[in-house]
């Protein structure tokens, strides 16, 4: 039997893992797949929150280049991380997790408001906490997002969902050549301006030395190998 090595962590999905081949909205087979993942990690007795992005619905920055007022957009979405939360609470709740969403953006015929301590008693009493609409605050992305709210809750490890199989030197869809890396300094990530997260999210991370898995979402047990202490990915500390 595995063994966590995490009591409490914070995953972090993009908005674009939810819509998988499809240019946008919401794939049902996607959030089929990733529910059993986290499934397979709540099962450890892993406390588990979330922070989910809406760029499959609504992209702020996107907009904003388009002439829309960036704060108008980053409010756009938010809401967007909403749905997102939403239709994923439905699906960790079709596999048998109690799950609830809280909301930076007060909206209580939806989800909860962001309360800290409640949310950490949600997680406490085995519940699955997501938390929508990013800080609440425009300018700031859902990976800032992430990054606080692993902070907030006392999480051990915020996991980073992505794409590929971690960082590489350069981007590897479009270099053959692009080199792997298996760890490196929140510093060099900054000083490298490697685009896994934005440089608030990093810095952050980095002040308060959180430390952060990036690995692909694509590879099954991928979340639960992380949780039990196995090499996957990349992993930024120090």
């Amino acid at each position: 039997m595995a063994f966590p090595k995490y009591k409490r962590i914070l995953l972090k999905l993009s908005g674009e893992a939810l819509m998988g081949d499809h240019g946008f909205g919401i794939s049902q087979d996607v959030m089929k797949y990733i529910a059993d993942e986290v499934r397979s990690t709540f099962d450890l007795g892993v406390q588990v929150a979330i922070v989910v992005g809406g760029g499959n619905i609504f992209r702020g920055v996107a907009a904003s280049s388009y002439g829309m007022d960036r704060t108008s957009a980053d409010h756009m979405g938010m809401l967007a991380t909403v749905i997102n939360s939403l239709a994923l609470q439905d699906a960790l709740e079709k596999k048998g997790m109690q799950t609830r969403v809280q909301s930076a953006i007060s909206m209580h015929e939806v989800a909860e408001p962001y309360i800290l301590r409640k949310a950490v008693r949600h997680l406490e009493k085995g519940r699955v906490v997501i938390f929508a609409a990013g800080t609440g605050n425009p300018y700031f992305t859902t990976d800032t997002a992430a990054v606080l709210r692993a902070q907030e809750i006392h999480a051990e490890i915020l996991l980073k969902a992505t794409k590929v199989d971690g960082l590489y030197d350069s981007d590897p869809l479009v270099n053959a050549d692009a080199k792997f890396i298996k760890k490196i300094s929140y510093m060099n990530v900054l000083e490298k301006q490697l685009k896994v997260m934005d440089m608030t999210a990093i810095s952050l991370a980095m002040d308060n030395q959180l430390p952060i898995v990036v690995f692909n979402l694509k590879d099954r047990e991928n979340i639960r190998k992380v949780v039990c202490g196995e090499e996957v990915g990349t992993l930024i500390n120090g």
